[in-house]
């Protein structure tokens, strides 16, 4: 079965480094937004079975994306990936309603676990 990814990064290579690091013998389609309210819209639209969500964009920043995509869909599985690590944002992102916080860059073997978690959730 293939699981429907949508990667919201202002960052084209992110999304890039992102999409790299996802096991190959699994089938995802991914789909990509550059701000956050781009990616509150595509949410809406294709209602991805998970989403991985920069903090620091422009538009709508992360953190207001998420807090939006949860208002819309409680249940909505939102892994943020960011190089803003300070406390005070990630906080802010796991009271928001993200299931996870991971710094960038990723590696094959955090996404994995990320991805392993994620489908717990979606069982």
């Amino acid at each position: 079965m293939s699981r429907k990814v949508l990667i919201v990064d202002d960052s084209p290579i992110s999304r890039k480094m992102l999409k790299s690091c996802f096991p190959k013998e699994h089938s995802y389609e991914f789909y990509e937004a550059g701000d956050g309210l781009a990616g509150l819209e595509m949410y809406k639209e294709i209602r991805p079975d998970i989403t991985f969500m920069d903090l620091t964009m422009p538009v709508m920043d992360g953190a207001t994306s998420l807090f939006e995509i949860r208002k819309f869909d409680p249940e909505a599985l939102v892994i943020v990936s960011t190089a803003d690590v300070q406390i005070k944002s990630i906080t802010q992102v796991m009271e928001f309603g993200a299931l996870m916080v991971l710094k960038k860059p990723p590696s094959k073997e955090i996404i994995l676990d990320a991805l392993t978690q994620s489908e717990e959730k979606l069982r």
